[in-house]
């Protein structure tokens, strides 16, 4: 198993929709660079609204 690092100790973003933190994720490893959004919920509804 890979080293153990507290969650307090992640990169962290804030969202562009929603203005709420959001904490780095595994599944976002290799694309951290590129994420903007804390959801999916979130992503959909910047495509919605423009601006």
């Amino acid at each position: 198993m890979g080293k153990m690092v507290k969650k307090g100790d992640l990169p962290s973003k804030i969202c562009a929709q929603c203005g709420k933190p959001f904490a780095w994720r595994k599944k976002w490893e290799k694309v951290w660079h590129e994420v903007r959004y804390c959801s999916d919920r979130c992503r959909s509804e910047a495509k919605r609204k423009p601006g």
